[in-house]
């Protein structure tokens, strides 16, 4: 074969890729508008009376906590004003070296309580186990830290008491009705095992004692393009997979869970880096192949808010880190890929997330270093080298205004004069050096995961310019 032939069959490859990522994505989209459009008709019907208010069932909520004395008290008061009958607040302090505990014993006064805690799963040893004398419902569980989210999740599953638990991060802050809403699926189907809620951007909002008070957009532009891709990610790719029960992902900082579901599973997995998608993953697996009736559920209007990072180098130790959980959690139930008992997750949703989540960084940069190179030398026409790179920007332009579109469709959330111009202009933006370098990182992540480096976890600073104090 002549070098001219396999140039050409490489040039032919970049472009059928690209437009094959792009109609995917269309098609996604074009789901993701009819599954909107049927939520907000039966939304309508929130006018009418619960049949069913007061009957849900119990809800434990875990919230693991590493070194978050600056936002822990804002997220737990959050937590304790949310509409909903009976739930109980189990925060996870995992071995903080700041004064994460301090200060909830001073806030919430706590004592200790000798209590029985029935280890289901694996977890670090506790120190010990705080019960509120104010709040009768919050309880505080202080462990060794055990290097991970997911050991933290798993010693709040062993102190939880209710049938569903929901884990959420320190940081989180959820609106009053987020709750009930998340819970719906569980009421209306028993076979739901695991329900996600829409996450979004508190940068630039105002939260006072627990209260989302105000909706801003972010002032700083690392935290607008985090905006957008946020809305991008939860109200089009993963609403998109649920009329299917192919939803990948409930996100770890606000997602829903049936306790004996998770403790069948083994828990949360103690090394996974990305726990979140490996456990939903892995239920998918479980239950495809054992023949198990269940169903993952997302809904798009359970609003949780949560923090960005406000620095390129924090930004950049989260994007590698996520792709590496994806690799990491496709490679451990890879066996569910393309399995005969596999159905839409095995068959839809996690063979698109290897070809066009997992492996799109690495072709993305190839192709924009190969066209360059190709167009320097001649040996790419200019015809061929702006096919490309038009495809490149239209897909991401593509996908950022259709999530706006859905975005102002649904919620209208943003509703300040050039608040919706800003967001365009963003997703503008975007793709003119942003995507490209969260691409980088993310190829680098792929690498990082395909070599089995050792990488610290790394820590989140928190700004928490958002908080208002009475």
């Amino acid at each position: 074969m002549s070098w001219g032939v396999a140039l050409e069959g490489v040039q032919w490859f970049i472009l059928l890729y690209f437009i094959v990522l792009n109609l995917g994505y269309l098609a996604l989209n074009a789901v993701s508008i009819v599954e909107l459009r049927k939520h907000l008709d039966a939304r309508l019907l929130d006018v009418l009376p619960r049949a069913y208010s007061a009957y849900e069932a119990p809800v434990s909520i875990v919230v693991p906590a590493y070194n978050e004395e600056a936002i822990i008290v804002t997220s737990v008061r959050s937590l304790l004003q949310l509409d909903y009958p009976e739930l109980e607040v189990i925060v996870v302090n995992d071995g903080s070296r700041d004064a994460t505990l301090d200060v909830l014993r001073r806030e919430f006064d706590l004592t200790p309580f000798p209590e029985a805690y029935w280890r289901r799963v694996p977890a670090k040893p506790l120190h010990g186990i705080y019960r509120s004398r104010r709040v009768p419902n919050l309880r505080v569980v202080d462990k060794e830290n055990g290097g991970s989210k997911a050991d933290a999740v798993n010693a709040g599953l062993n102190a939880a008491r209710y049938p569903l638990f929901c884990v959420i991060d320190a940081d989180s802050v959820l609106e009053r009705s987020s709750l009930r809403r998340i819970v719906a699926p569980f009421l209306h189907e028993p076979d739901v095992i695991a329900a996600g809620g829409t996450v979004r951007i508190a940068n630039g909002c105002e939260v006072r004692d627990g209260f989302l008070e105000t909706v801003r957009l972010p002032a700083r532009i690392l935290p607008l393009f985090q905006t957008l891709e946020y809305i991008r990610a939860f109200l089009f790719s993963r609403l998109a997979w649920a009329p299917s029960n192919a939803v990948p992902i409930v996100s770890g900082a606000f997602g829903m869970f049936r306790t004996s579901a998770v403790v069948e599973a083994g828990g949360m997995r103690q090394e996974a880096i990305g726990e979140d998608m490996e456990l939903v993953v892995r239920l998918h697996r479980l239950n495809r192949l054992g023949r198990r009736p269940y169903r993952v559920a997302f809904l798009p209007d359970p609003a949780c808010w949560t923090e960005a990072p406000e620095s390129l180098g924090v930004l950049r130790g989260q994007r590698t880190r996520w792709q590496r959980g994806l690799g990491q959690s496709l490679a451990l139930n890879h066996t569910l890929i393309c399995h005969p008992r596999g159905g839409a997750p095995g068959w839809l949703s996690l063979p698109f997330m290897v070809v066009f989540e997992l492996l799109s960084p690495l072709v993305e940069i190839a192709g924009y270093v190969f066209m360059a190179l190709g167009l320097a030398y001649g040996v790419v026409s200019t015809a061929t080298f702006f096919t490309f790179m038009f495809l490149a920007f239209a897909m991401g332009l593509l996908l950022s205004t259709s999530a706006l579109y859905l975005e102002e469709m649904a919620f209208h959330l943003f509703r300040r004069p050039g608040d919706l111009a800003k967001l365009a202009a963003i997703a503008v933006l975007e793709n003119l050096g942003y995507r490209q370098l969260v691409t980088l990182w993310r190829l680098h992540g792929l690498w990082q995961w395909a070599v089995g480096a050792r990488v610290p976890w790394g820590e989140m600073k928190r700004i928490a310019s958002w908080q208002r104090k009475s």
